[in-house]
């Protein structure tokens, strides 16, 4: 007999034999026990015994799970049924009244105050007056009213100048012209545009604001009309030209609501920041 001992191959279940036991051999079985044969004993263990093994654990795993799952469910079950429990226990809460008397409703308006009221009307009503001695300029509107076309040949592009109006909402245009003295000319435009819409005639106004300080024109930034949210008014340097009367020029841009309104006053002498200013605030006055 050799005394080496035999070693399994790897991977095999079989634990190692004893090292006293000599190959080939099976251990003695123990008191009490019949002897069986080593292939099949061996034989008989190693499906008996990796199959249980393995099964042990998952189903372990599966019945955590199952509790975990009852759990659960029987506690939300509990908890809704202890919330209904407590808020059935508890007093009504009256909700509160839909009619508040505590709350005031701000009166309307009088007529004389309302601004869109007033702008539903007649613009023309809310020109400034003709002065006393003043006599009709000699280009001005008959009936009070300019037209869209007239209006916009006024600009230096008229054709962009009509696109813009259109694009702004124009609705409407009232006018005013006289002339007092020898040469003083005033023209006052009332430029209406979408009902409710503040956009257009604010838009309108810093349009032309906005050219005002270039060399063609005031060359200045003005003054700031006060009562207006963004209303100014501007005198002009002179213009000389030989064989010609001197020329001076001012002019008022603000907004009140929907209108747009613009002032211009002309003269061969000299225009104060007085004279333009009272007439911007008088017609602001009139809005």
């Amino acid at each position: 007999m050799n005394d080496e001992t035999t070693v399994p191959d790897r991977g095999t279940a079989q634990p190692p034999l004893k090292p006293d036991a000599p190959a080939g051999t099976a251990p003695a079985p123990e008191a009490g026990t019949s002897a069986a044969p080593a292939s099949d004993t061996a034989s008989k263990a190693e499906p008996d015994t990796a199959p249980a093994t393995a099964a042990r654990p998952r189903r372990r795993v599966l019945r955590t799970a199952g509790l975990i799952a009852v759990a659960a469910v029987v506690g939300l079950v509990g908890g809704t049924a202890v919330g209904y429990g407590v808020q059935a226990q508890r007093e009504p809460t009256a909700l509160p009244p839909l009619n508040q008397p505590g709350l005031v409703q701000p009166k309307p308006l009088p007529a004389s105050e309302d601004l869109r009221a007033k702008a539903r009307g007649d613009l023309r009503k809310l020109l400034l007056p003709k002065p006393a001695g003043a006599r009709n300029a000699e280009f001005a509107d008959a009936d009070g009213w300019m037209d869209l076309s007239a209006f916009t040949s006024m600009f230096t592009r008229p054709a962009g100048a009509l696109d813009d109006q259109l694009d702004l909402g124009l609705r409407r245009i009232a006018v005013a012209s006289w002339t007092t003295g020898e040469h003083r000319g005033v023209d006052v435009r009332l430029i209406q545009y979408r009902a409710n819409d503040v956009l257009g005639a604010k838009e309108h106004v810093e349009n032309q604001q906005d050219y005002m300080s270039d060399e063609d024109y005031a060359r200045n930034e003005g003054r700031e009309l006060k009562g207006s949210t963004n209303g100014r008014y501007y005198v002009f340097p002179v213009r000389r030209k030989a064989g010609h009367l001197d020329s001076y020029q001012a002019r008022a841009y603000f907004h009140r609501g929907d209108i747009a309104v613009e002032i211009f006053v002309t003269d061969t002498k000299k225009i104060s920041e007085n004279d333009i200013r009272s007439l911007a605030e008088r017609q602001l006055g009139r809005l």
